[in-house]
């Protein structure tokens, strides 16, 4: 009898047998509970895990401005000037998760070969605003004293380099610039954003 209680009591820990003495592994409810839960739990890991995996990447992969092609005038509204011309331009700017419309003023003038030239108004010094003076004929920045000729070359002063020409280009008889702002205190011209 005793030997007969101890079989049944092994047979009560053991796994099922088939009907060969093979071993299978029976489905229970705690065993189907605890995969449901372990799935459940890593599926919320996940979707947690995937804001703070955007948040801590953004920086790396974010732009401070969008860049597109904004419109000055037509062609021929520039063909007939005889020094610089202010233009001001809205692009979106983007600063961590927020994005507002900024105002940027812009100088279209004439280069020495009569090429439709785009300057931008931001000192390659400090980043002041450089200021167009008729009665002079030249750009000032009024910061440091920073002088520049017509076509934005760097007359005198403590800035680097001549004014940041802004790319450009004629569609459908439009005047377009792109704008980007350009590293201050350096000598060579090095977008930032």
């Amino acid at each position: 009898m005793l030997i007969e209680s101890q079989k049944s009591i092994d047979e009560i820990g053991s796994p099922p047998r088939g009907a060969d003495g093979s071993s299978e592994r029976a489905i229970t409810r705690r065993s189907f509970l605890g995969v449901l839960l372990g799935t459940g739990v890593v599926g919320v890991s996940a979707l947690l895990a995937l804001p703070v995996i955007r948040f801590i990447f953004y920086p790396a992969f974010a732009k401070t401005t969008v860049t597109e092609w904004s419109d000055l005038g037509a062609v021929e509204e520039f063909g007939s000037i005889t020094g610089p011309v202010t233009r001001i331009i809205t692009f979106a700017h983007i600063d961590g998760w927020r994005e507002s419309m900024a105002n940027q003023l812009v100088y279209v003038t004439k280069s020495g070969d009569g090429r439709l030239k785009v300057l931008s108004s931001v000192c390659p010094h400090l980043g002041c605003s450089v200021i167009w003076r008729a009665a002079r004929g030249q750009f000032i920045c009024p910061c440091h004293n920073g002088v520049f000729k017509t076509d934005g070359t760097l007359i005198s002063g403590p800035p680097a380099r001549a004014m940041d020409e802004l790319q450009s280009r004629v569609e459908d008889g439009r005047l377009k610039v792109l704008y980007q702002y350009f590293r201050p205190l350096v000598g060579t011209k090095e977008v930032v954003a």
